[in-house]
């Protein structure tokens, strides 16, 4: 086995464990070697993580091992991204994500986010205590696949409704998939959000590639007509 396959498992295990400074260790180690940052991302970090969600959603694993695991990659994550920007790869998506107006919970957000963050994707955090004109703003500036609301607190759970009609007001209900209880999806944890979020975007890459496809056919029946 050459060194370079042994860091691609060391990785996985090192992260599956949540062992930060070795993840960290392990991905300069890497890039020394010249391994690409796409090919550490892909073939070792997320690999290992979406293992993280399967023993979450078994019951192997709970909200502590989940987090040391996220926050473990989150430190190769903020080596590799720069580097990862500069060869040009685009992400799978656009996310938004804030948590709701009252409600100043922050830890299931933040691990959603280095979820989706590590699963490919472009994640916009508005942080916490947001209002509904805030995540408006958000959407319209940013023009995201999915917007995400969070919440801990019930009280603040009613927030959802008025920021899904804040947006609907504003003209762009149509032009986002959200992600809440009694929206357009709904997430009970981290591992299942990065799920659904890659097959809403998978959805709508599709739809559009099937769209272009048509086009072209009638394109091209009508010039042979022509």
């Amino acid at each position: 086995m050459s060194r370079e396959e042994e860091i691609r498992q060391e990785l996985f295990d090192h992260t599956l464990n949540g062992h930060a400074p070795q993840v960290k260790a392990l991905t300069e180690e890497a890039l020394k070697l010249g391994m690409d940052p796409m090919d550490i991302l892909f073939k070792a970090l997320i690999p290992s993580l979406e293992e993280v969600g399967r023993r979450f959603e078994r019951g192997d694993f709970f909200v502590p091992e989940m987090l040391i695991a996220a926050r473990a990659m989150q430190g190769a994550l903020v080596i590799l991204r720069p580097l990862i920007a500069e060869t040009g790869a685009k992400p799978i998506g656009k996310y938004v994500i804030g948590t709701v107006k009252g409600d100043i919970h922050d830890i299931g957000k933040n691990l959603v986010i280095i979820m989706l963050e590590g699963a490919g994707f472009e994640v916009v955090d508005l942080g916490v205590n947001c209002a509904p004109e805030k995540f408006v703003e958000a959407v319209r500036a940013n023009e995201p696949h999915i917007v995400g609301f969070s919440a801990f607190l019930t009280t603040t759970m009613p927030m959802f409704k008025v920021n899904i009609e804040a947006l609907r007001k504003a003209g762009l209900r149509d032009k986002v998939a959200v992600m809440v209880s009694g929206a357009d999806h709904y997430a009970p944890d981290a591992s299942i959000a990065t799920r659904m979020a890659k097959q809403i975007v998978g959805a709508a890459q599709a739809a559009e590639n099937q769209a272009l496809t048509q086009a072209v056919e009638l394109i091209d029946k009508t010039l042979k007509k022509g």
